[in-house]
């Protein structure tokens, strides 16, 4: 099996680093879980960092997990104003038709976008798929060139899709690296949605219907996501779970039953949290430092990251690594707010095993015709002796 593991990759460079001796007698940690599904993907969630993947870019059928794009762009389009979810959705005969799993809306009959999401989350029902799609686009295949410009934005490269739903169709495909990509923006996005994922059951039209997630059920840990099934995909399933404040992002797809979906997630989650550990290093917007600046409107400019620097490490390592940052020495004005101004890099002994952009978290405008030229003739000077 093509099996790689982040962990793998972190110890090479331990052996590397204490020699082949140490490596032999302690390895760090045991070899990952090799699974019985077709594709699959352990993320650290606040890092992004694959922890375990097998065939992870591999182009399958997403069955219904395609209900986890629908979802989003949903409730993207209800933070934006765009929709409510108190609007109220008339539901077409394209909808009302729909086979496969169902909310049990009725054509013609008026529902609420609140109620259709929880049918979508929770009961994957295709009549609310298709229903939403429209409410939002007008149909479903402009629906679907949403879902594709969207999978675009998120870095989902080998993923595709037709409709709403799911439904089988040559061009329709995901792959599990993209699922997690995917869950991440969910669960960081927008929380208060994300809180759809953890419920257990949705009563609508007379009838208690339950998520099929079962390690909802099964581990309080889990609160989400989203499970699949078609003859073509097997059974998939996109789950989250958090520990001890380190969340992870769980994507099988192919498996035999629905048994083993949970089961062999289980496995991968139960390694995860083992093994694992994340730490944030530096903050997104925090300042780290202060660059000089020449010929500006001020001397200094504050220095920080664009995103958080965080890393997810086998146990152990985390104590072993070392921060350090790099400013530019000659920063001339004018200054972006966002412009490049150095470096921070994490080291594990001499080996640098991450490394960020320092930018500048404030603009700084020239300064007036005397600070120029003063600033011009010390520029002059340091590059003489430096």
């Amino acid at each position: 099996m093509n099996i790689t593991s982040f962990a793998q990759r972190i110890t090479l460079s331990l052996l590397l680093l204490t020699g082949a001796s140490a490596w032999a007698a302690e390895p760090v940690i045991p070899a990952p879980p090799q699974l019985a599904a077709k594709s699959y993907v352990l993320m650290d969630a606040a890092s992004g960092n694959v922890l375990i993947e097998n065939n992870a870019d591999e182009r399958l059928p997403p069955a219904s997990l395609t209900k986890l794009m629908t979802a989003y762009l949903a409730t993207l389009d209800i933070n934006r104003g765009q929709i409510k979810e108190t609007d109220m959705v008339r539901v077409s005969e394209k909808a009302w038709r729909m086979g496969g799993s169902k909310m049990f809306i009725e054509v013609g009959k008026e529902v609420s976008v609140n109620d259709l999401l929880h049918g979508i989350i929770i009961q994957s029902g295709n009549d609310a798929s298709v229903a939403l799609a429209e409410h939002i686009a007008g149909s479903e295949d402009a629906f679907a060139d949403m879902m594709n410009a969207t999978a675009e934005r998120l870095g989902m490269r080998n993923s595709h899709f037709m409709n709403a739903t799911g439904w089988p169709d040559p061009d329709h495909y995901s792959s599990a690296h993209d699922m997690a990509l995917l869950a991440r923006a969910i669960v960081y996005e927008d929380p208060q949605h994300y809180a759809i994922y953890a419920q257990k059951e949705f009563f609508w039209n007379g009838i208690k219907q339950p998520n099929r997630n079962l390690l909802l059920w099964r581990d309080k840990t889990v609160d989400g996501l989203k499970t699949g099934h078609t003859e073509e995909a097997g059974y998939c399933l996109v789950s989250s779970a958090v520990r001890d404040g380190m969340r992870l992002i769980a994507v099988v797809f192919g498996t035999a039953s629905e048994q083993a979906r949970a089961a062999e997630t289980q496995k991968l989650l139960t390694y995860g949290f083992r093994f694992f550990e994340t730490q944030t290093f530096y903050q997104k917007g925090a300042e780290l430092a202060q660059a000089q600046v020449w010929k500006g409107s001020a001397r200094q400019v504050k220095a920080g990251l664009n995103q958080d620097l965080t890393l997810t490490l086998p146990k152990g390592q985390l104590k072993k690594l070392a921060a350090s940052m790099t400013l530019e020495p000659q920063l001339v004005a004018p200054i972006q707010k966002g412009d490049v101004i150095g470096k921070v890099e994490v080291k594990l002994g001499d080996e640098v095993v991450h490394s960020a952009d320092l930018v500048a978290l404030e603009g700084v405008e020239e300064g007036g015709f005397f600070r120029r030229l003063w600033d011009s003739i010390r520029l002059f000077f340091y590059g003489l002796f430096n």
